[in-house]
C-alpha cells in the first residue's frame, strides 16, 4: 500500500463522479465526504463506496444531475426533497435553514427524504456542531437485523449519531454508530478477507450464531444488547422513513448494487441551540474533564486525530484511476 494525500483522493473521487454523470456540487459534496471519512480512518465510508457510487450513477440508481428541494411545513421544520440522488447535497441545501430555524425557535428538524445512503450519518451531525448546535441524526438502510427471537430481516443497521459543540468552534462529543453488534461494513470486509466474525455479531438463516461472514450475509444481524439495540434501530426506523416519506428498510435493495431501485432513504436530524441553556458550555466541559480522569479514558470523539494522507491498497487506487477516466475506458 502507497500513502495517498487528501487532495489526490478528492480530486479523483470527483472527477469519477463527474465522468459517470454527477454534476458538479453534487459530486463536489459527495468527494468532501469520502475526503473526510478516510481523513479519519474511516475506510467503510470512504474510497470503499466511490466504485458503486459510479456505477450506480451509470445505471440510473442514483441521479448525479438533481436540485433539492427546500420547503418548511413549519417555521422549525426543514423538509429537503432529494429527488432519489445523494444525500450529501440535500443535506447541504437544508443545513443552514435548519441552523437558522433552531436559533430562531430553540430547536428544528431537518428530515432529508427520497435520498441514497448517507454512508457516514456523523459526518452531518458533526457539520451541525461545528456550526455551534447540537446534532442528533437518524437514518435506516437495506434490511439485515430480526427481532430478537426471530430470522427475518425487518430493519436495517440503523445508526445513530450525536454531536456536541464545544463552544470554540470544535467538538466536545460525537459518536456515530449502528444499532446493531457492528455495522454491516465489516461483516463485507471480512468475507473480502477470507476472516471469521467473532461470535454475538450475527445469526445464519435459522436464527442461529455464526462466525462465517458469508453465512451471516444471508442471515441477519445482531443488534447491540438485544432488546435495547432493537429499540433504538426501530426509533430510528420511524424518524428516518416515517418523518421523510421515504421507503421502510425492508424495501430497500442491496445498498451496492449497481441496479436496482433507488435507495430512497431518509435521513432525520434534530438540531438544538444550546444558547437557550446559560449554563450549557460549563456542564459539558465539567462532564469531559470528570470522564478523561483516567487514563485512557475519555468523551467519544474527544482528542479525535485527522490524516492528511492515508494509506490506500494499489487495487483500489488504480480502481480510481479507471473510473476517473469514465465508462468507457473502465468497463
Amino acid at each position: 500500500m502507497a500513502h495517498r494525500s487528501l487532495d489526490e483522493i478528492e480530486l479523483l473521487t470527483k472527477k469519477a463522479l463527474l465522468a459517470y454523470g454527477a454534476s458538479p456540487f453534487p459530486a463536489s459534496e459527495v468527494a468532501r465526504a469520502v475526503r473526510v471519512a478516510e481523513s479519519l480512518g474511516n475506510k467503510i465510508c470512504g474510497l470503499y463506496y466511490v466504485e458503486s457510487y459510479c456505477l450506480q450513477l451509470e445505471s440510473g440508481r442514483v441521479r448525479g444531475d438533481v436540485t433539492p428541494v427546500v420547503s418548511t411545513p413549519r417555521p422549525a421544520a426543514v423538509h429537503v426533497d432529494a429527488g432519489f440522488g445523494f444525500a450529501q447535497p440535500a443535506f447541504a441545501h437544508g443545513l443552514t435553514p435548519a441552523l437558522d430555524a433552531a436559533r430562531q425557535y430553540g430547536t428544528a428538524t431537518l428530515a432529508i427524504g427520497h435520498a441514497h445512503t448517507c454512508t457516514s450519518l456523523g459526518y452531518f451531525t458533526e457539520q451541525i456542531a461545528s456550526a455551534g448546535c447540537i446534532g442528533i441524526g437518524f437514518t435506516n438502510a437495506s434490511p439485515i437485523v430480526a427481532a430478537p427471537g426471530g430470522k427475518t430481516r425487518v430493519i436495517g443497521t440503523n445508526p445513530i449519531a450525536f454531536s456536541v459543540p464545544d463552544g470554540a468552534g470544535g467538538i466536545a462529543m460525537q459518536f456515530d454508530q449502528s444499532t446493531t453488534a457492528v455495522a454491516l461494513g465489516k461483516i463485507t470486509m471480512a468475507k473480502a478477507m477470507g476472516q471469521d466474525i467473532p461470535l454475538g455479531w450475527a445469526l445464519d438463516e435459522h436464527g442461529d450464531p455464526t462466525t462465517d461472514p458469508e453465512v451471516a450475509l444471508q442471515g441477519s444481524l445482531v443488534s447491540m444488547g438485544g432488546y435495547k439495540g432493537w429499540g433504538f434501530g426501530l426509533m430510528a426506523e420511524i424518524l428516518a422513513a416515517g418523518m421523510t416519506g421515504s421507503v421502510l428498510s425492508r424495501n430497500v435493495k442491496p445498498l451496492k448494487a449497481r441496479d436496482g431501485p433507488p435507495h430512497d432513504l431518509g435521513q432525520y436530524y434534530i438540531v438544538i441551540d444550546p444558547d437557550t441553556s446559560p449554563e450549557f458550555e460549563a456542564r459539558v466541559a465539567a462532564l469531559a474533564q470528570t470522564a478523561s480522569m483516567d487514563d485512557g479514558a475519555r468523551m467519544p470523539g474527544q482528542n479525535r486525530q485527522t490524516m492528511e494522507s492515508v494509506e490506500v491498497v494499489e487495487s483500489v487506487w488504480r480502481r480510481l484511476h479507471e473510473l476517473a477516466e469514465g465508462p468507457r475506458s473502465s468497463e
